[in-house]
């Protein structure tokens, strides 16, 4: 998130010299950014703030994806951030909005399943419909993640807290995905509530298992 590639303001030039150097030292074979804003002037924000899918801000997101990917070296996979409330200004859905960036800067795409579904329930849309209409030539990872209902509203409100088991519409979304988009690298996130690392390698035996199903068929 500390790219801000949303934000109104150019990215950072130092953080931009800090992180390309953190890249050349660890060589990783992917570099990923939320479509989200979490900077303006000396402030950072410790969360992805949304933005509205309008002509006005493409040009502006497009113009720092360039200049982050010149500065960086690398091409970028974009990720899709997690929507709590409804937002006025969207003059794109969010598929269309990632494609076109991608479009018109070289850039990749990140898709984090777990935060489709999450703002698919919170916005009463569909997670199927989201993961149905992204290009699968454009993705180049995939994240999965754990989340919890609020404390307060409950179910119809869900938080992206990876900090829980992934769910299990997280796990026949990913299954959904990648049958048709073929088998992509899989993160699972866990921040909180770490459980045994025996819990851990049979989440990502699962993924494994998903992934090389796909492998098999194709």
């Amino acid at each position: 998130m500390g790219l801000s590639l949303a934000g109104d303001e150019r990215p950072d030039r130092a953080h931009l010299a800090r992180f390309r150097a953190l890249i050349d030292r660890f060589e990783p074979f992917v570099v990923s950014e939320h479509l989200a804003w979490s900077r303006r002037g000396n402030v950072y924000h410790p969360d992805l703030l949304p933005v509205p899918r309008s002509r006005e801000m493409l040009r502006l997101v497009c113009d720092h994806v360039e200049e982050a990917q010149e500065h960086l070296g690398r091409r970028l996979l974009i990720e899709n951030p997690t929507a709590y409330l409804p937002m006025a200004g969207h003059e794109w859905d969010e598929v269309d909005f990632l494609v076109e960036i991608a479009r018109r800067t070289g850039c990749g795409l990140l898709v984090d399943v777990n935060n489709v579904h999450v703002s698919a329930a919170n916005m009463g849309l569909s997670a199927e419909a989201w993961l149905d209409a992204v290009p699968g030539d454009l993705v180049g990872e995939i994240h999965l993640a754990g989340h919890r209902p609020d404390p307060v509203w409950g179910e119809s409100l869900l938080i992206d807290s990876h900090d829980a088991p992934v769910d299990e519409a997280v796990w026949r979304l990913h299954r959904r995905l990648v049958d048709r988009i073929g088998a992509r690298p899989t993160l699972i996130e866990r921040d909180g509530q770490v459980p045994a690392f025996a819990e851990l390698l049979a989440e990502q035996a699962r993924a494994a298992d998903a992934l090389a199903a796909v492998e098999t068929h194709a």
